[in-house]
């Protein structure tokens, strides 16, 4: 996930998102093991689960749980802290034993990386590498990349038919007045924003087609074409709910965010099954398990551990 708005490195404080307390809460979904976790290989563990405290991260967290319990282990809820490093705290210090985090943040917030890596896997191979210093073993990788990108409404899409970043580029050569941008402040300043997007496509877009705005905004006003292309996050729900049509980074300019488990290793040497539960449910998140699920919440107001164990039930993962 792009940098979040808020770093803060503060106690275990979980927001009214959350499950409402500081200490968190104990898990008690009656599930048993599906498709993972035969035989409860994590009965006699008792586990504490964490997330940051924004839609994805919340339903992350409590498909984790909910696989951990399916394993036989008792789970306790601390998803739902604000902000972003005060999550990764809690699993390096052993506070917490797993979350779900992305490589993208790990490799130039946590990490202090500039570059990013183009190739998703040499992405997670570098962070994995690197955080094993740090008391912390990351799991393979899913292909839920909750990355930047430009969108654009179906009535636009029909009247210029693009598809990628390079032929965003062509049209705003060819037709300057036809690509108009609305951004948040942050991504319109930043290397691995716009001003590095518009540098690694040839794009030039003058400043007055440039709207800056809150995220929430953009989506709405993307999808009433008051602008054509609109800021997104990859695995948003309202990408789906809109009917939104992401374009691609043919030139993979944007950094890689693949939410992968992130373990505290003292916990995974003590359970290593840990890692035979997760690795499933892993590698079936994608952007559009994440769009859809997102969704239920943003969109629907469903609740976001609602959402988890139903798709954790319905993709057989536990029963």
């Amino acid at each position: 996930m792009p940098l979040p708005c808020a770093l803060l490195a503060g106690a275990l404080v979980v927001g009214a998102s959350g499950c409402g307390l500081t200490s968190g809460s104990p898990m008690v979904d009656d599930v048993k093991p599906g498709s993972i976790a035969q035989g409860e290989p994590l009965k006699g563990a008792h586990l504490t689960v964490t997330s940051k405290e924004f839609t994805e991260q919340l339903i992350l967290g409590a498909i984790m749980g909910i696989a951990f319990q399916a394993a036989g282990a008792d789970v306790l809820d601390r998803t739902g802290i604000q902000g972003s490093i005060g999550a990764r705290e809690a699993v390096k210090k052993g506070d917490a034993d797993g979350m779900y985090e992305y490589t993208g943040t790990a490799w130039i917030t946590y990490q202090g990386n500039s570059e990013p890596i183009p190739d998703p896997q040499k992405q997670w191979q570098a962070v994995h590498d690197a955080d094993l210093g740090n008391g912390l073993t990351w799991l393979p990788p899913s292909q839920l990349n909750n990355t930047y990108a430009l969108a654009v409404n179906q009535a636009n899409f029909k009247k210029y038919g693009t598809t990628t970043l390079s032929e965003v580029a062509a049209l705003a050569t060819k037709t300057p007045g036809a690509v108009t941008l609305c951004v948040e402040s942050e991504f319109a300043n930043r290397a691995d924003g716009l001003p590095g997007m518009e540098k690694a496509y040839g794009m030039s877009v003058p400043a007055k087609n440039i709207t800056q705005m809150d995220t929430g905004i953009i989506y709405t006003q993307v999808q009433k074409g008051s602008c054509t292309y609109g800021e997104v996050f990859t695995t948003d729900g309202r990408i789906k709910s809109m009917n939104l049509v992401v374009m691609a980074d043919d030139k993979k300019f944007f950094p890689n965010y693949n939410a992968a488990p992130e373990i505290n290793t003292k916990a995974l040497k003590k359970w290593p099954a840990i890692a035979e539960v997760l690795d499933p449910v892993t590698k079936k998140l994608n952007n559009t398990v994440a769009r859809t699920l997102n969704a239920k919440v943003d969109v629907d107001g469903e609740d976001p551990h609602q959402v988890a164990l139903k798709w954790m039930k319905a993709e057989g993962f536990v029963k």
